[in-house]
């Protein structure tokens, strides 16, 4: 036999075996997943075991190298979990993916040491990191907790967020605001599954957004307009809707009721098949509330549908609708009746997500988002008793009330309800968003990650009250952000957003964030690990539309073009801030509790008011322009500072209480104003001397409706067939006004505004109990102690309230393992 025969035999046998081999290992590992597995601080754990799992069963197991990489396999495709055990860490398991035969899909897994929750955090950064090396001060609320809570709106849970002060006016459907770290209503950017849901200039109702679907809610207490552009000036509330997993599908059903006529009713199904996964909700909430013409009525929609396109593509379509109906009594306490008015919200939003990992260290993001948000009110008659004592037509009167400040002072008159003119009278206000958002990120190396992107946003909207004013805005931005690491003790992350918006041109807005260990996690002994955070960073908030329209340089464009030019006028420009706080953060009892404490400092610039002819002067305009509006105009003239400190708390007591805290010091000066009621104080004649802000905070005063001190407990006791959860809110005295006038037009009801709304106290309760492994019964108490009490004042909240219910699930994982 010759060489070359001998050679080709030889080669022959070997790429046979070889082939063979392959095609045995593909029949074993037809779908893989590998990756790493990480403590909280990036170190690789070696000797971790290493399941994959599927419809609850595991398939197979491995042990992670010490440098932590690992890989498992299965025969056939499928949606797998992948658990995670190592000595000294908690366990920890995946969610659901979908891997296909060839596939080979690559992750990294992180375990938390100790009892206490560690979570990865979307908000702070560009990417997804876990929350032990972020410094920003990030709260996340989780699905286990918002069902532990009982309650049908997601604003309740959000009363147990460091610095966050909820109040909702009246009662349920009432307008409901969020201030963080006394940052005004309107600075906080929220997102539903990536679609900014904010009205133009910033405003939400947090009063109409029930928990239907929502898996968590992640509060970042930092502005971020790096990442997210205008409106995050004091914050991100990021609310990400439930994803079907389960093979057989699972349908749920849930009904309850209670007094004052509630009933709530909520359905849902979700589950994956092959490479789709799906989930839809559905509920319907109606209450009467004790206020006559209170009466409110929600119904929302929440789904989530996704492909895995392939291991390194996903893509994800969501959406949210809801609508709303109710009547608006006013500020029933001030008037001892109640106003006939009445209003209806409609929202829609919906994204599309396209995600790719086009190399280990190269990935992107392209998302398509749409909202389209319409509000209606409308006041069909006049309220109250006609009272004409100058000639020039009727206002309307309320009943004889005396008003009880909590500083003390009090008064007794009858205050205009409704005010002379034609009914009906109505508002309405109509917004459609449409953003394009591309985001590109590289890993340079294991510790080191850069990211940019872009956003392209088209806002158009309308208020209409008689007189319409419509706006047109073609918006974008572009942000750069570095993420490094200093071994494994020191975290930085640091950016800057450049945005151009339609109204105000070009705003640049950096920020930094630090986390520093002075000690590494462990559970060993009673300190665990000491981690340093610093923060830094700057905000923007563009103009709404009627500040727009009723701007200096509105108001000078609409009466002649030429005007802006002649007299030099500018466009209104953007309200900012600036922000900086230091905290640390020490685990406790072998990593079975961990503490918090922050401070920060926040500034609010070129905040927009409504000024005057004479004001504008006084703020510094000529008097040519200023006289060329018909009553003034809205300028940036006003600034306040908010400071203060944050203290928390969580933890575990074995494996069934967990319980949790937070108190608020909030100190928040108006350091500028030159609205009307800041350079002209009222005096009600009954407190001579006594300057009072009618409708705004007087400069040296606090913003109104932020108290100064705020504090909220959760303890929950969680048993394999029952448990029961207590929560606690306590707000302290606030600065406020009346915002009345009297039958003539006078003071007579204002009352002077420090310490003007009382403190108070807001005790729920909550429990359940699984009568069998798929029927539950549960019940909810909202203000258990039966407290009358005003979040703002002149609107009773509601008194002790209770609804009882019971749950049913069909389908689902434990079916799918069956």
């Amino acid at each position: 036999m010759s060489f070359a025969r001998a050679l080709l035999v030889v080669v022959t046998v070997v790429l046979t075996a070889f082939l063979a081999s392959s095609a045995h290992a593909a029949d074993d590992c037809a779908a893989a997943v590998t990756g790493r597995v990480l403590d909280p601080l990036g170190g690789a754990i070696g000797r971790a075991k290493v399941t994959l799992i599927r419809d609850e069963q595991p398939v197979t197991e491995a042990i992670t190298d010490e440098s932590g990489h690992f890989t498992v396999c299965s025969k056939e495709s499928g949606r797998y979990q992948v658990r995670v055990e190592a000595a000294g860490f908690q366990s920890r398991d995946t969610d659901p993916m979908f891997v296909a035969g060839g596939d080979r899909v690559s992750l990294d897994i992180t375990l938390p040491i100790g009892l206490v929750a560690q979570q990865v955090v979307v908000s702070a950064t560009a990417t997804m990191l876990p929350d032990s090396q972020v410094g920003a001060s990030v709260t996340v609320l989780d699905q286990g907790l918002l069902e532990s809570l009982g309650k049908p709106d997601l604003l309740e849970a959000l009363r147990l967020v460091p610095g966050a002060q909820v109040v909702q006016t009246g009662q349920r459907g009432g307008l409901t605001s969020l201030f963080v770290r006394g940052g005004n209503s309107n600075f906080n950017k929220v997102i539903i599954d990536g679609v900014p849901v904010n009205d133009i200039g910033g405003s939400f109702d947090f009063a109409n957004l029930p928990v239907t679907g929502v898996e968590r809610v992640e509060v970042l207490r930092n502005p971020n307009s790096v990442l997210y552009g205008a409106d995050a000036l004091a914050s991100v509330v990021n609310i990400t809707t439930r994803r079907g997993t389960s093979r057989v599908p699972e349908l749920s059903y849930a009904v309850d009721g209670g007094n004052l006529g509630t009933v709530h009713q909520d359905v849902s199904v979700g589950g994956a098949n092959g490479r789709f996964d799906y989930f839809s909700a559905f509920s319907h909430f109606d209450t009467q509330n004790n206020v006559p013409n209170s009466a409110y009525h929600n119904g929302t929609y929440a789904g989530t549908f996704g492909w895995t396109i392939s291991p390194v593509t996903h893509l994800a379509v969501t959406g949210r609708r809801t609508g709303t109906d109710q009547g608006v009594p006013n500020a029933f306490d001030y008037y001892g009746i109640a106003d006939d008015s009445s209003q209806t919200n409609h929202d829609t939003y919906v994204a599309a997500a396209l995600q790719t990992q086009t190399t280990p260290r190269w990935a992107q993001t392209v998302r398509f988002t749409s909202a389209d948000l319409r509000y209606h009110f409308v006041n069909p008659t006049p309220t109250g008793d006609p009272f004409d004592p100058f000639g020039f037509g009727p206002n309307y009167l309320g009943q004889t009330v005396t008003i009880h400040g909590a500083n003390g002072t009090s008064a007794t008159g009858r205050a205009i309800l409704d005010f002379a003119g034609q009914y009906p009278q109505t508002f309405d206000s109509s917004t459609s968003r449409r953003a394009l958002t591309v985001q590109t990120d590289y890993a340079l190396s294991s510790q080191a990650s850069l990211s940019g992107g872009g956003r392209f946003e088209d806002e158009t909207g309308f208020t209409d009250s008689g007189t319409r004013s419509t706006t047109t805005r073609h918006n974008g931005g572009a942000f750069v952000e570095a993420r490094g690491a200093l071994g494994e003790r020191v975290y930085v992350a640091g950016g800057v957003g450049l945005d151009h918006n339609a109204v105000f041109g070009l705003a640049a807005t950096p920020r930094v964030s630090v986390a520093t260990y002075l000690r590494r996690p462990s559970d060993h002994g009673i300190l665990g690990d000491t981690k340093l955070t610093f923060n830094a960073g700057t905000g923007i908030k563009a103009p709404s539309i009627s500040q727009q329209a009723s701007s200096l340089f509105g108001l000078l464009s609409s009466a002649s073009p030429t005007l802006t030019s002649t007299l030099g006028v500018s466009p209104i420009g953007p309200e900012r801030s600036r922000s900086v706080d230091f905290g640390i953060e020490q685990g406790l009892w072998h990593q079975r509790a961990r503490a918090r404490v922050t401070a920060f400092d926040g500034h609010y610039d070129d905040l927009i008011e409504f000024l005057s002819k004479s004001a504008l002067v006084l703020y510094g305009v000529p008097q040519t322009v200023a006289a060329a509006t018909s009553f003034g105009a809205y300028v940036n003239s006003s600034s306040y500072r908010a400071h203060g400190l944050e203290i928390s708390m969580d933890g575990k007591v074995g494996s069934h209480v967990i319980l949790s805290g937070q108190y608020t010091y909030l100190d928040a000066v108006v350091t500028q104003s030159f609205a009307s009621s800041a350079l002209r104080p009222a005096i009600n004649p009954a407190y001579p001397g006594v300057p009072i802000g009618a409708f705004a905070p007087l400069v040296g005063g606090r913003p109104f409706r932020r108290a100064p001190n705020t504090a909220s407990v959760y303890a929950a006791l969680v048993a394999s067939r029952a448990q029961v959860s207590v929560t606690g809110n306590f707000v302290g005295r606030r600065d406020g006004s009346t915002f009345l006038s009297d039958a003539f037009g006078g003071n007579s009801l204002l009352l002077p505004n420090r310490d003007l709304a009382a403190a108070y106290q807001k005790v729920d309760v909550s429990g359940e109990y699984r009568l069998r492994r798929r029927i539950r019964l549960y019940a909810t108490v909202e203000n258990a102690l039966n407290q009358h009490y005003e979040a703002e004042v002149g609107f009773p909240a509601l008194p002790a309230t209770i609804r009882t219910g019971v749950a049913l699930t069909l389908g689902g994982a434990r079916e799918s393992r069956e």
